[in-house]
């Protein structure tokens, strides 16, 4: 986010909505689920590191310290959720984003896309054919 044209007072409410968030993840992740997302984020948290972190407060924390969470970038955990099967933590994120960050689906589809290192690449490619490019198949043959 870029704080030099945002005012003080919004910056103070984006921080205070953000941590209402993740209080409000917090409360609704069991250390059932915790174990869930740890393994789902395996790669990006060492085991020594994963067999430490003990609450999702810590789970939070331990992304922020290594630039996977900010109040403005969230797209991490919400992969995190959906890969975890997770819609109604997904969902909380999504409406943080798109009602305190005014993020909407559309502005965030190129992050969608993005989301994941190896997708990067196709990008492009991941889009909906035109009705041009879409092979029409031959009805079956009939049998006799």
């Amino acid at each position: 986010m870029d704080t030099d044209m945002v005012p003080q007072r919004e910056i103070d409410r984006i921080m205070s909505e953000y941590s209402s968030l993740l209080n409000d993840l917090c409360e609704n992740i069991t250390n059932e689920d915790l174990e869930q997302l740890k393994s789902a984020c395996k790669e990006d948290i060492p085991e020594d590191q994963s067999n430490s972190i003990t609450s999702s407060k810590e789970w939070f924390s331990y992304l922020e310290k290594n630039d996977k969470l900010a109040q403005d970038n969230l797209s991490y955990i919400e992969h995190i959720f959906e890969i975890s099967r997770r819609p109604d933590l997904l969902t909380r994120v999504i409406e943080y984003r798109t009602t305190v960050l005014k993020i909407s689906e559309d502005d965030e589809i190129d992050t969608k896309l993005t989301r994941i290192p190896s997708a990067k690449k196709y990008k492009d490619i991941i889009r909906q054919p035109s009705e041009d490019e879409i092979i029409k198949l031959a009805p079956p043959p009939k049998k006799v």
